[in-house]
């Protein structure tokens, strides 16, 4: 899969441990445990000094080579006990609190869990005084109201099946469902990972697009599965899935950081040829539409062809 620019924020986050507990660590091998070029490497290397040693700034990481080795002038600031202690800012402790007090909130929540909430919450506004009072005009609504998230989390403590009735904005269309859950999470919404019995594989279902939910008495049964990393990205298409090919120019080079994919190569005058794989290729007409003159579909024909004829359409309502 081509390098994007969140792959290359979370590999120098990674060389910022790796290299302070390899002084003198050799270019080519730090390169090959990558999984780069050693001009890659480099051009990291030139970025990270800029970085400093806490989110508050302080001093900045002082990395050097020589082309074949690699120090590090100053690690221990890193790790030292004499660096100064974390303090949040009025935005950090704001940005918490609100945080806490929605999530406990939450329907289904244990009680045991949401004691422990408040009590965590409670020393927070003590530690945070007087910046604790802006919190307090500020709130939070979930998108999973109605119980979903309830019944979700009921099925997970319960071990229960769950019927759900789904909505697809992909094929605009309603489904019905028997999952069994794996686990919730967050990442900009909150989400469901369960095995679906419909397709017999891994699903992530998004709690605001059930449309209804019904616990089942059958106990949940999902095979071991290995628990997807969230820092990846949360679609991660299948090597059978149908293969797209779309050229964009350089306002579209955005495409390419948004949508995973298999290979990005550059053309002329700052463009990229992007092949990427999707479960369902009749999606990719709305970002053919939103590119306009950016970019276009290569292949497959049909959804090259389905692509103009969608823009067609659209240009003739726009002026009538």
């Amino acid at each position: 899969m081509a390098t994007n620019a969140i792959d290359q924020t979370r590999r120098m986050l990674s060389l910022v441990t790796y290299l302070r507990d390899r002084p003198g660590a050799r270019v080519e091998e730090v390169a090959r445990a990558f999984g780069i070029t050693e001009d890659e490497l480099i051009s990291d290397l030139d970025v990270l000094p800029m970085c400093g040693t806490s989110f508050r700034g302080g001093d900045l990481l002082e990395i050097d080579t020589d082309g074949e080795r690699i120090w590090w002038r100053n690690a221990d600031a890193l790790g030292s006990d004499s660096a100064q202690p974390l303090r949040l800012a009025a935005d950090e402790a704001t940005a918490l609190l609100v945080a806490a007090r929605a999530v406990a909130t939450l329907p289904g929540l244990r009680e045991s869990d949401r004691d422990a909430l408040r009590s965590a919450t409670a020393k927070l506004e003590e530690a945070a005084g007087e910046m604790a009072g802006a919190s307090s005009r500020l709130s939070v609504t979930f998108e999973s109201e109605g119980g979903v998230f309830a019944a979700v989390d009921r099925a997970l403590a319960e071990r229960r099946r769950l019927w759900i009735r789904y909505y697809s904005p992909a094929r605009d269309a309603l489904s019905d469902r028997e999952i069994d859950p794996v686990r919730l999470f967050a990442v900009g919404h909150t989400y469901v990972e369960a095995w679906c019995r419909r397709s017999e594989a891994r699903r992530t279902f998004r709690l605001d697009r059930v449309a209804a939910i019904e616990l089942l008495d059958e106990p949940a049964d999902p095979p071991p599965v290995e628990l997807r990393d969230l820092s990846e990205e949360l679609v991660q298409p299948a090597a059978e899935d149908p293969e797209v090919v779309v050229e964009v120019g350089p306002g579209g080079r955005w495409v390419a950081e948004y949508y995973p994919h298999d290979t990005a190569e550059e053309l002329p005058e700052g463009g990229l040829r992007i092949t990427l794989r999707t479960p369902d290729p009749a999606s990719l007409r709305r970002l053919a539409l939103r590119l306009g003159g950016d970019g276009r579909i290569i292949a497959p024909a049909e959804l090259a062809d389905s692509a103009r004829e969608a823009a067609r359409r659209a240009l003739a309502a726009y002026g009538e």
